[in-house]
Protein backbone atom coordinates (compact mmCIF):
# COMPACT_ATOMS: atom_id res chain seq x y z
CA UNK A 1 0.00 0.00 0.00
CA UNK A 2 3.01 2.29 0.30
CA UNK A 3 2.03 3.36 3.83
CA UNK A 4 0.33 1.79 6.86
CA UNK A 5 -3.04 0.75 5.44
CA UNK A 6 -4.86 0.62 8.78
CA UNK A 7 -4.15 4.34 9.21
CA UNK A 8 -5.52 5.34 5.79
CA UNK A 9 -8.47 7.77 5.86
CA UNK A 10 -11.88 6.08 5.92
CA UNK A 11 -14.79 8.49 5.91
CA UNK A 12 -14.54 10.55 9.09
CA UNK A 13 -11.98 8.19 10.67
CA UNK A 14 -9.25 5.75 9.66
CA UNK A 15 -9.60 2.25 8.30
CA UNK A 16 -8.88 0.75 11.76
CA UNK A 17 -11.17 3.33 13.34
CA UNK A 18 -14.02 2.11 11.14
CA UNK A 19 -13.25 -1.54 11.91
CA UNK A 20 -13.29 -0.83 15.65
CA UNK A 21 -16.49 1.19 15.32
CA UNK A 22 -18.20 -1.86 13.80
CA UNK A 23 -16.93 -4.24 16.50
CA UNK A 24 -17.91 -1.85 19.30
CA UNK A 25 -21.41 -1.51 17.83
CA UNK A 26 -21.83 -5.28 18.15
CA UNK A 27 -22.60 -7.20 21.33
CA UNK A 28 -19.04 -8.40 21.96
CA UNK A 29 -17.78 -7.68 25.47
CA UNK A 30 -14.21 -6.77 24.56
CA UNK A 31 -12.25 -5.94 21.42
CA UNK A 32 -8.60 -6.95 21.35
CA UNK A 33 -6.18 -5.66 18.71
CA UNK A 34 -2.72 -7.22 18.41
CA UNK A 35 -0.14 -4.89 16.88
CA UNK A 36 3.58 -4.71 16.26
CA UNK A 37 5.43 -3.62 19.43
CA UNK A 38 6.73 -0.39 17.90
CA UNK A 39 3.51 0.75 16.20
CA UNK A 40 2.62 3.75 18.38
CA UNK A 41 0.56 5.44 15.65
CA UNK A 42 -1.70 2.40 15.29
CA UNK A 43 -2.02 2.03 19.06
CA UNK A 44 -3.20 5.65 19.26
CA UNK A 45 -5.99 4.88 16.76
CA UNK A 46 -7.26 1.93 18.80
CA UNK A 47 -9.04 3.94 21.49
CA UNK A 48 -11.45 1.82 23.50
CA UNK A 49 -9.88 -1.49 22.48
CA UNK A 50 -7.41 -3.61 24.39
CA UNK A 51 -4.13 -3.15 22.51
CA UNK A 52 -1.67 -6.02 22.80
CA UNK A 53 1.99 -5.54 21.95
CA UNK A 54 4.26 -8.50 22.49
CA UNK A 55 7.86 -9.33 21.75
CA UNK A 56 8.69 -11.03 19.54
CA UNK A 57 6.33 -9.37 17.13
CA UNK A 58 3.74 -11.76 15.71
CA UNK A 59 5.18 -13.32 12.57
CA UNK A 60 1.85 -14.63 11.30
CA UNK A 61 -1.85 -14.29 12.01
CA UNK A 62 -1.82 -17.38 14.24
CA UNK A 63 0.77 -15.72 16.50
CA UNK A 64 -1.43 -12.64 16.79
CA UNK A 65 -4.36 -14.82 17.75
CA UNK A 66 -2.30 -16.60 20.43
CA UNK A 67 -1.30 -13.22 21.90
CA UNK A 68 -4.90 -12.05 21.81
CA UNK A 69 -6.13 -15.21 23.54
CA UNK A 70 -3.51 -14.80 26.26
CA UNK A 71 -4.65 -11.21 26.80
CA UNK A 72 -8.31 -12.29 26.92
CA UNK A 73 -7.52 -14.80 29.66
CA UNK A 74 -5.15 -12.55 31.64
CA UNK A 75 -6.96 -9.22 31.40
CA UNK A 76 -10.61 -10.25 31.14
CA UNK A 77 -10.67 -13.69 32.78
CA UNK A 78 -11.84 -15.46 29.61
CA UNK A 79 -12.28 -19.18 30.05
CA UNK A 80 -14.77 -22.05 29.82
CA UNK A 81 -18.17 -20.86 28.66
CA UNK A 82 -16.70 -17.92 26.73
CA UNK A 83 -16.19 -17.53 23.00
CA UNK A 84 -13.73 -15.61 20.86
CA UNK A 85 -14.18 -14.19 17.39
CA UNK A 86 -11.59 -13.57 14.71
CA UNK A 87 -11.51 -11.27 11.70
CA UNK A 88 -8.68 -9.44 9.96
CA UNK A 89 -8.26 -5.76 10.83
CA UNK A 90 -8.52 -4.67 7.19
CA UNK A 91 -12.25 -5.35 6.79
CA UNK A 92 -13.91 -1.95 7.37
CA UNK A 93 -17.23 -2.96 5.80
CA UNK A 94 -17.82 -5.90 8.15
CA UNK A 95 -21.23 -5.31 9.69
CA UNK A 96 -21.90 -5.45 13.43
CA UNK A 97 -25.07 -7.37 12.50
CA UNK A 98 -22.89 -10.19 11.11
CA UNK A 99 -20.94 -10.33 14.37
CA UNK A 100 -24.17 -10.42 16.37
CA UNK A 101 -25.61 -13.13 14.10
CA UNK A 102 -22.73 -15.42 15.10
CA UNK A 103 -23.29 -14.69 18.78
CA UNK A 104 -27.00 -15.46 18.33
CA UNK A 105 -26.19 -18.73 16.54
CA UNK A 106 -23.87 -19.77 19.34
CA UNK A 107 -26.58 -19.11 21.91
CA UNK A 108 -29.07 -21.08 19.80
CA UNK A 109 -26.65 -24.03 19.54
CA UNK A 110 -26.47 -24.11 23.33
CA UNK A 111 -23.58 -25.30 25.45
CA UNK A 112 -22.01 -28.08 23.41
CA UNK A 113 -19.05 -28.67 25.73
CA UNK A 114 -15.43 -29.50 24.93
CA UNK A 115 -16.21 -32.83 23.28
CA UNK A 116 -18.38 -31.31 20.58
CA UNK A 117 -16.90 -27.84 20.18
CA UNK A 118 -18.68 -26.03 17.38
CA UNK A 119 -17.23 -23.25 15.34
CA UNK A 120 -19.67 -20.67 13.96
CA UNK A 121 -18.67 -19.08 10.64
CA UNK A 122 -20.27 -16.30 8.66
CA UNK A 123 -21.24 -17.39 5.16
CA UNK A 124 -22.65 -15.68 2.11
CA UNK A 125 -24.05 -17.56 -0.88
CA UNK A 126 -22.26 -20.76 0.09
CA UNK A 127 -18.85 -19.21 0.84
CA UNK A 128 -17.37 -18.80 4.30
CA UNK A 129 -15.86 -15.52 5.38
CA UNK A 130 -15.31 -13.48 8.53
CA UNK A 131 -15.89 -13.23 11.36
CA UNK A 132 -15.51 -16.74 12.76
CA UNK A 133 -16.55 -17.62 16.32
CA UNK A 134 -14.71 -20.26 18.35
CA UNK A 135 -15.64 -21.71 21.75
CA UNK A 136 -13.03 -21.04 24.42
CA UNK A 137 -12.28 -24.77 24.58
CA UNK A 138 -10.41 -24.44 21.26
CA UNK A 139 -8.00 -21.77 22.53
CA UNK A 140 -5.55 -24.41 23.70
CA UNK A 141 -5.60 -26.01 20.26
CA UNK A 142 -4.45 -22.76 18.66
CA UNK A 143 -1.34 -22.80 20.85
CA UNK A 144 -0.69 -26.42 19.83
CA UNK A 145 -0.81 -25.78 16.06
CA UNK A 146 2.47 -26.38 14.27
CA UNK A 147 4.28 -23.55 12.51
CA UNK A 148 2.79 -24.50 9.16
CA UNK A 149 -0.80 -24.77 10.43
CA UNK A 150 -3.38 -22.01 10.64
CA UNK A 151 -6.83 -21.69 12.18
CA UNK A 152 -8.32 -23.41 9.14
CA UNK A 153 -7.04 -26.67 10.66
CA UNK A 154 -9.53 -26.20 13.49
CA UNK A 155 -12.37 -25.85 10.99
CA UNK A 156 -11.38 -29.25 9.58
CA UNK A 157 -11.20 -30.92 13.01
CA UNK A 158 -14.43 -29.59 14.49
CA UNK A 159 -18.03 -29.11 13.35
CA UNK A 160 -18.71 -25.76 11.71
CA UNK A 161 -22.12 -24.13 11.72
CA UNK A 162 -22.48 -21.63 8.89
CA UNK A 163 -24.61 -18.55 9.46
CA UNK A 164 -25.85 -16.84 6.32
CA UNK A 165 -25.26 -13.07 6.40
CA UNK A 166 -27.01 -10.58 4.18
CA UNK A 167 -24.04 -9.10 2.34
CA UNK A 168 -20.60 -9.93 1.02
CA UNK A 169 -18.68 -7.52 3.29
CA UNK A 170 -16.93 -10.49 4.91
CA UNK A 171 -14.93 -10.92 1.69
CA UNK A 172 -14.04 -7.23 1.32
CA UNK A 173 -10.62 -6.73 2.80
CA UNK A 174 -8.30 -3.92 1.75
CA UNK A 175 -5.04 -5.37 0.44
CA UNK A 176 -4.21 -3.17 -2.54
CA UNK A 177 -4.54 0.47 -3.59
CA UNK A 178 -7.29 -0.69 -5.98
CA UNK A 179 -9.22 -2.30 -3.08
CA UNK A 180 -8.88 0.92 -1.12
CA UNK A 181 -10.06 3.10 -4.01
CA UNK A 182 -13.03 0.80 -4.70
CA UNK A 183 -14.25 0.41 -1.11
CA UNK A 184 -13.37 3.76 0.47
CA UNK A 185 -16.35 5.91 1.37
CA UNK A 186 -16.41 9.46 0.08
CA UNK A 187 -17.48 12.33 2.31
Amino acid sequence: MGRPKLLLPWGDTTLIGQVLRRWKASRVDEVIVVIQPEDDALAAECQGACVVRRTPAPAQMKDSICYGLEAAAEQFGAGPGDVWLVAPADMPNLRSQAIDALLDAYTTCGDVGDDAARIIAAAHQGHRGHPVLFPWSLASEVHALSDDEGLNVLTCRHPVVEVEVADSAMFEDVDTPADYAKRRPRL
